[in-house]
């Protein structure tokens, strides 16, 4: 067990350090401009005409780093503080968050996949923390019910590793398009991949996040196991 402590420790560290360096790196490039004056809500509907896509929408939501795509009423949504800057972050954010609406007009397989999972998982979400503490705390008498928890709690593991694909994939088809379409040029292009390099990050930090816990999950009950 003190293995998987110390495993637990690194991984809150990395993502620690990888939260901390996301924000910083957004914040220093929210304060560089682009050259052609575009605002994320401009580079965002731009992104879509450029790929045919004319049903969806680009709004505005409330909160920061909130911006998400959303297939169910197929809209983008982004925060008033890329909706409406003209910054390269801006640019970076929106044309990744159209990146999510690109792969739905083309059903890309990894996004098709999540979404499949996406009502499982958060049925299975409201219920799992509190399923997990019973098993573990009645583990002796009655461990079927971690072992329920486990095979929860690795539909949430599998489909945090499903996300990355659909992530990065997005991140991919962001920084290709905003290069082409001239959106950012050869001043501005390496802080809009750097951007989104360090956003993927943190769905990667998050992933191995998600093993090591289940892992720990399992430790315990195969431990409870060997003591019947």
């Amino acid at each position: 067990m003190a293995g998987a402590y110390i495993i637990f420790g690194i991984i809150a560290l990395a993502s620690y350090m990888v939260s901390m360096t996301l924000q910083n790196k957004f914040k220093k490039y929210s304060g560089i401009g682009l050259g052609s004056g575009m605002s994320g809500k401009d580079v965002a509907e731009k992104m879509l005409r450029d790929n045919g896509i004319y049903d969806v929408s680009v709004i505005s939501t409330e909160g920061h780093l909130t911006d998400h795509y959303n297939p169910v009423n197929k809209t983008v949504n982004l925060s008033r503080s890329v909706y409406s800057s003209q910054s390269v972050a801006a640019a970076a954010v929106a044309a990744h968050e159209c990146g999510h609406a690109v792969q739905h007009a083309k059903a890309y397989p990894w996004l098709t996949m999540r979404s499949k999972l996406v009502p499982v998982v958060s049925i299975s979400s409201k219920y799992l923390s509190w399923i997990l503490l019973a098993g573990i705390l009645t583990v002796q008498v009655f461990p079927e019910l971690l072992f329920v928890g486990i095979i929860l709690f690795s539909l949430t593991t599998l489909f945090s590793f499903i996300t990355l694909p659909v992530e990065i994939n997005a991140s991919q088809r962001a920084v290709a398009w905003l290069g082409q379409s001239r959106i950012v040029d050869a001043r501005t292009e390496p802080a809009a991949k750097d951007a989104l390099k360090w956003a993927a990050l943190t769905y990667i930090v998050a992933a191995l996040g998600s093993l090591a816990t289940l892992i720990y999950y399992i430790l315990i009950f195969l431990s409870s196991q060997r003591r019947n």
